[in-house]
């Protein structure tokens, strides 16, 4: 289903927040779901509409205006959400009707569920909001204790878009520059009348770490029950391996897995002998069917003599995301007596996750010995297998 969005009606995206309690240090509109950052899929369910204005962090405008700037408009956002719509409602002054204001972290909007607000505009109603009415019994508690049971009739989890006429609630911003929890409120105290419009489950606020994993999952569900199902194209899994192998040389440290460990001796190789990172970027490329990084990065090229792994294994990732494939989880066993790499193992999965812009639960860094049998169990080198799953359709 598309929206269909009459003329003059607006969409106001807010994604100025830093989203702290998402987890990572990387903004959560900005953090990667299914191959593209979230704003990016909560953007494109707003297609349909003649003007789309985009509120961003300032640390966020370089990249923003790279990845969207041309059929959206990019504004500077304040320091609460409040002061981004208002930001937002500023940008559309005199150049539209009416305006929905919808948070960026809602990625999976349902279309019916935006089309419920403009139809509901469209009608007549001076403002219009998505609600679902609460179904759980309420408790209201003290010191962990429940002490009273609170009725839950009338009661509705609001959503977003919340959807206006623009004159009355950039109105209504202006007259409480104070601000309010959501654009409803506002709407109240200049006494609107607000219709509620059917909201959705599925219409989830990425608030939590674990909300990324919901979001997925209702993604592949999509994929799976969606008109590519139906037709016979399920969702295309894909599964490589990599193994690499590196010499020690004499040396103070060695690169393992994005991550700089004192040892010593150091990996002998053509670039900085990542032997972890070399072995998960040729899993991604079996996968991908493209076969290993001497095909992309040949060794007797003398541009890449000294490279940073990283930069094959971006490439690498980044083939998959242009082919429309995700990574479903990776998987890295490094083979040495020396290092350990238990201390190191953390650290690593976070690097790596870091470079593949993917959730460090979709990592896996460990080690094992090779119970000093063979050039490993001599101390004559380190060893790796990876293994990578990718999810396209």
């Amino acid at each position: 289903m598309t929206v269909r969005a009459p003329t003059g009606y607006a969409a106001i995206i807010t994604a100025a927040g830093r989203g702290a309690r998402a987890g990572s240090d990387r903004p959560k509109q900005w953090r990667n779901l299914g191959g593209q950052p979230v704003i990016a899929h909560t953007l494109a369910a707003f297609a349909g509409f003649d003007r789309i204005v985009l509120v961003v962090h300032p640390d966020d405008m370089a990249d923003a205006i790279t990845r969207f700037a041309g059929p959206v408009t990019i504004v500077t956002g304040g320091e609460t959400r409040s002061a981004s719509v208002l930001a937002g409602l500023l940008a559309l002054e005199g150049q539209a009707s009416h305006v929905l204001v919808h948070d960026g972290a809602r990625p999976l909007t349902p279309a019916s569920v935006i089309q419920g607000v403009v139809d509901a505009l469209n009608g007549g109603a001076m403002a219009a909001a998505p609600a679902l009415p609460v179904s759980d019994t309420l408790w209201r508690g003290d010191g962990g204790n429940v002490t009273a049971i609170t009725t839950r009739d009338g009661l509705y989890r609001a959503q977003t878009p919340q959807g206006f006429r623009l004159p009355e609630i950039l109105a209504a911003h202006r007259m409480h520059p104070g601000g309010a929890t959501d654009d409803v409120a506002l709407a109240l105290k200049i006494g609107l009348e607000v219709t509620i419009t059917p909201g959705s489950e599925d219409n989830l606020k990425i608030t939590w770490p674990d909300d990324f994993v919901r979001a997925e999952r209702l993604m592949g569900v999509e994929r799976l029950m969606g008109p590519e199902r139906l037709m016979g194209n399920a969702m295309d899994i894909r599964m490589g391996n990599g193994f690499d192998v590196h010499a020690f040389e004499p040396g103070d440290h060695v690169w393992l897995c994005g991550i700089r460990i004192p040892h010593d001796s150091g990996l002998k190789g053509h670039s900085d002998a990542d032997v972890g990172m070399h072995a998960l970027t040729d899993a991604i490329y079996g996968a991908l069917a493209e076969g290993d990084i001497g095909r992309h990065f040949p060794p007797s090229d003398p541009q890449w003599k000294g490279t940073e792994s990283h930069v094959f294994l971006r490439h690498a990732i980044d083939l998959a995301r242009e082919r429309g494939f995700r990574l479903g989880n990776a998987d890295v066993t490094l083979i040495c007596e020396t290092p350990k790499i238990g201390p190191h193992a953390d650290a690593m999965q976070t690097r790596l996750a870091e470079i593949m812009q993917v959730e460090t639960g979709r990592i896996s860094v460990k080690a094992t010995t090779s119970e000093r049998l063979g050039f490993t169990g001599r101390g004559e080198g380190i060893a790796a297998i990876a293994t990578a799953t990718l999810i396209g359709g």
